[in-house]
């Protein structure tokens, strides 16, 4: 081969690697973003009277790890989040990462000691997710418990005139709906809301609920133009993979979470947390 083809195939070869390195470290800025604060609201047959409406914030699959979400990061977006003064604040799962590309695996008292600064009224629920349970899960609801946020898994509590059943992680195989929605109606009246990890739950749910928030998709995570996303790690397909969604009587949330899963990567994805107000029906 003389000098110029080889210089020529150099050249080529140096240019692909920019452009991979290029598309790399876009992937991580997607990842690193503060999140986008996506809106909502929901009109609510049999609205208490009297109530005002409430404000409540999903956020999901935070995924403490490094290098992308170390808990300083974490804790600078909770620091903008109560700025938004959510009257309930729902976490849908997935505290933690342990995903093979992550630089440093914190305890579970530094995944969760942001999370305690969360400010709510009617305080903070919590959904454990599959990566929850595959890491240490007595741990991090210990760590949860003693920072003042409330675990429920496959329970339920009324907080106001709300009634949140959480179920637990539907991937891992620790969900129990039945279970949920008998200590939901153990509660009396008030207005029903599920968070769960997983959106996957929402066909089992044999009854109306004001709304379901959920995560775990990352809707997505890394989609790709044309191609569309990789996995929704959901039986379903896209049915649940993103956003405000109606299936059949149910309206659920689901949210893109703030970390990521398998590499610190995002495309078409950003990290984004739910705001919804629920309200009382428009009066006729």
């Amino acid at each position: 081969m003389s000098t110029r083809p080889r210089r020529r195939w150099q050249r080529w070869v140096a240019l692909a690697a920019l452009l991979a390195l290029a598309l790399l470290g876009k992937g991580y800025w997607n990842a690193t973003r503060d999140p986008i604060v996506r809106t909502a609201t929901v009109a609510v047959a049999g609205w208490p009277a009297g109530q005002r409406p409430l404000k409540i914030l999903l956020l999901s699959d935070t995924h403490v790890a490094g290098p992308d979400m170390p808990p300083e990061r974490l804790a600078r977006i909770v620091d903008e989040l109560n700025r938004l003064k959510p009257d309930l604040v729902l976490i849908a799962g997935d505290l933690v990462s342990e995903k093979r590309l992550a630089t440093h695996i914190y305890t579970a008292a530094e995944v969760v000691a942001p999370l305690g600064k969360l400010r709510a009224p009617l305080g903070v629920v919590v959904s454990p997710g599959n990566h929850d349970h595959w890491f240490e899960p007595d741990a991090l609801r210990g760590a949860l418990e003693k920072q003042g946020l409330r675990v429920l898994r496959n329970e339920a509590v009324k907080l106001g005139p709300l009634i949140i059943g959480g179920v637990d992680d539907d991937f891992s195989g620790h969900d129990d709906v039945p279970k949920t929605l008998g200590a939901m109606g153990a509660l009396g009246q008030g207005v029903p809301l599920i968070v769960s990890h997983s959106p996957d739950i929402v066909p089992d749910v044999n009854r109306p609920v004001a709304a379901i928030f959920a995560g775990h998709t990352h809707c997505g995570q890394i989609r790709l133009p044309l191609f569309g996303a990789i996995s929704y790690v959901s039986r379903y397909g896209d049915r649940f993979a993103c956003g405000d969604i109606s299936d059949g009587d149910q309206r659920l949330f689901v949210g893109a979470g703030l970390g990521t899963s398998l590499a610190p990567l995002r495309y078409l994805t950003p990290p984004d947390v739910w705001l919804v107000t629920l309200g009382p029906s428009a009066k006729r």
